[in-house]
């Protein structure tokens, strides 16, 4: 019963968007701002993870410091460019390649460390 109040709340505010004047800019903003909240946790998560492993990541060569920096810069740039770039099947092919290259070299990096403990 609660599921379907709150499908039934959904509905009535898609309603109110879709038939309000100016509903589609609100219904911008709104989504403009979720997703500002959504990259800020994304970026708090990361804080976070980077304070609870900073000894490992310190413990780094330099090289390999790089190569995770670099894998990481590559994600951020994936995702932000992910509306342009996924317009056409080439864009395509290259973002899911930088982000499939940029993953399996940050899981290198992590086995490297680990295995020199």
């Amino acid at each position: 019963m609660r599921t379907a109040r709150n499908i039934a709340i959904i509905l009535l505010l898609a309603l109110i968007f879709d038939l309000a004047p100016g509903g589609g800019n609100a219904a911008q903003a709104i989504l403009a701002a979720v997703s500002i909240g959504f990259l800020t946790m994304i970026g708090w998560g990361a804080y976070v993870f980077y304070r609870q492993n900073r000894l490992t990541y310190l413990g780094l060569t330099d090289r390999q410091r790089g190569f995770f920096v670099a894998a990481l810069g590559a994600i951020v740039l994936m995702i932000a460019g992910a509306s342009k770039l996924t317009e056409t099947g080439g864009g395509t092919l290259l973002w899911l390649g930088v982000l499939v290259l940029a993953a399996l070299t940050i899981v290198k990096v992590v086995t490297e460390a680990r295995s020199s403990y």
